[in-house]
């Protein structure tokens, strides 16, 4: 979902001034995302949980900091990769976004502004067994999100489903534009494959 410069501005001076209704808005859009960026990074889902408290946390102390250079949300992600880095170490794990690769076959399935050069099939007709077939697909990519290699999740879930800039995801998880399109273009791929299974 994209973000909406002025929701985010409106938002963080909210949070300024200790509104919990933007509070909780804020944090019902982001922890579940936060809870899988911060998966790809430490041991399991619990420490998961645990660094994206500590964020929050550390985003209510530090929100008079925050000065508008990257999104709100690009903020608040900066603050959980950083704090899931350091449980990470502390726990003696080590994790690296830079899968290597190249972008050379990029273009085999997404234009240049990253959109399916050709749609997975879609279905025509809405009907009540479509819907059901709806949710067993959200949950099957879900599932498939859930199944992609750490670096791969990370990208896809801070650019496609955060919304962010892939300046700012490149900042955030420490990796050059080039290997975030190719991690996220890994991950459609994959993405793609699973939902195929579907068909």
């Amino acid at each position: 979902m994209p973000r909406d410069q002025t929701d985010e501005s409106t938002l963080a001076a909210d949070l300024r001034s200790g509104d919990e209704a933007a509070f909780s808005k804020l944090y019902s859009r982001h922890t579940p995302s936060m809870i899988r960026v911060a998966s790809t990074i430490v041991n399991s889902r619990a420490t998961a949980e645990e660094v994206t408290q500590d964020t929050w946390i550390s985003v209510l102390k530090n929100i008079g900091g925050f000065e508008g250079r990257s999104s709100l949300a690009g903020w608040i992600f900066t603050i959980l990769i950083n704090k899931a880095r350091s449980r990470a170490k502390r726990d003696g794990r080590s994790v690296s976004f830079d899968e290597g690769g190249t972008e050379s076959d990029l273009s085999a399935a997404f234009d240049g502004k990253g959109r399916w050069k050709e749609m997975p099939e879609l279905w025509d007709e809405i009907t009540p067994e479509r819907i059901v077939a709806g949710r067993r697909l959200a949950d099957h990519l879900v599932a498939a999100i859930e199944a992609l290699p750490p670096a791969q999740r990370a990208v896809i879930v801070l650019r496609v489903q955060q919304g962010l800039d892939p300046s700012e995801v490149c900042a955030i998880l420490g990796v050059s534009d080039g290997n975030m399109r190719v991690l996220l273009h890994r991950a459609r791929l994959s993405l793609r494959a699973r939902l195929a299974e579907l068909a």
